[in-house]
């Protein structure tokens, strides 16, 4: 039940966030010594560039934020005999096949469109399954030990990179839909591509609406849905405070923890390179987290709607359901579900699922 357009800026992560880190990469000696292993191991000599072709998904194609700050870290990155050329995509799916068929050495994408490529880090964007930013700052932390390398690699693609995109929150178009009854008969809009998005919607008694990530704002602004889930991002980029306009409101109880993935072709990148890569992309997490909390801080006080902690308990008991179905069927990945429960567990140890498995 996600929905994520506003990834013209968010998406900016997986390559680092604009202007902060672009203008002041600099590698750790222990990062440069593990380059020159990867570069070794490569056959390079030290005077040879490293070259990669990376693609990246901005709406808004070459003249976007996201291929602006890639250009930006590209330069950075000269320095450290890395040459990486770029592809900007304004069609996601263009870019998944561009990836496929080899076009691609890695390619920026949703955490949606990742889970094909690697279930395990796919599983991540689950409903709910991580509540806070503590949250992601812990799992990314977990994700960063040598041990959890098996996990990035998935045949012929390898996960590269994982950051934060923002939590997702429900806009509604009447304050009324604040709770799991009110929402009954309510018109949710739900990516086409993602089948656990309908199942969630018709377990509440809403009606799914199928669309996809260029139309959904519309469909919520013009009234054609009455809840659009989304970052908090969107309120302006996507002019959502027009779908609000005048009853509406946002739900204050974030349903997850979007991401952006960069999903790489296993034999372009070995280990140590690989490794260096999700090193430089998990040191950018506060420099996100102080974008992301700025951007809600832009949010009128008026817009949100307060739910009771009663009501917050049924959110949870719904989306553990949600989750624990999903893990079944094997739309998401058990391992990475325990792990999530875990860290929620920790930082929780009063939830109703601490006392039993995921």
């Amino acid at each position: 039940m996600l929905l994520a357009r506003y990834l013209r800026i968010g998406l900016l992560a997986a390559l680092v966030v604009l202007p902060t880190l672009a203008s002041a990469l600099t590698l750790s000696p222990e990062q440069q010594k593990q380059l020159q292993a990867a570069r070794k191991e490569m056959g390079l000599g030290a005077n040879d560039m490293l070259k990669r072709h990376v693609c990246l998904w901005d709406l808004s194609g070459r003249s976007g934020p996201i291929y602006q700050g890639a250009s930006n870290l590209r330069v950075d990155l000269l320095q450290y005999k890395i040459d990486i050329s770029l592809e900007a995509f304004t069609n996601e799916s263009v870019l998944v096949d561009a990836l496929k068929s080899g076009q691609c050495d890695a390619a920026l994408m949703s955490g949606f469109r990742a889970r094909q490529f690697n279930r395990f880090t796919g599983t991540i964007d689950a409903i709910g399954a991580l509540p806070t930013l503590e949250h992601m700052r812990l799992l990314l932390q977990t994700m960063a030990l040598p041990q959890m390398h098996k996990y990035m690699v998935n045949g012929k693609y390898e996960t590269l990179a994982v950051t934060p995109a923002g939590a997702a929150y429900l806009f509604v178009n009447d304050r009324s839909i604040n709770s799991l009854p009110n929402a009954t008969g309510k018109k949710v809009a739900v990516l086409d591509f993602d089948p656990g998005q309908s199942r969630l919607v018709t377990r509440v008694g809403a009606t799914p609406v199928s669309t996809n990530l260029a139309s959904a704002p519309n469909q919520f602004n013009n009234g054609t849905v009455d809840v659009l889930p989304a970052p908090l991002i969107a309120y302006q980029v996507l002019e959502l405070y027009k779908g609000m306009t005048p009853n509406g409101g946002i739900v204050d109880y974030p349903i997850v923890q979007l991401t952006a993935q960069l999903i790489g072709i296993t034999d372009r990148f070995p280990p140590a390179l690989a490794t260096v890569i999700r090193e430089v992309a998990s040191d950018s997490f506060t420099s996100i987290n102080n974008g992301l909390q700025r951007e809600a801080k832009r949010i009128p006080e008026h817009w949100w709607i307060q739910i009771p902690a009663r009501e917050k308990r049924q959110y949870e008991a719904l989306m553990h359901d949600a989750r624990h179905r999903l893990g079944k069927s094997g739309y998401y990945d058990p391992d990475m579900l325990r792990i999530m429960q875990r860290i929620r567990c920790k930082l929780d140890p009063a939830r109703p699922e601490c006392s039993s498995a995921e």
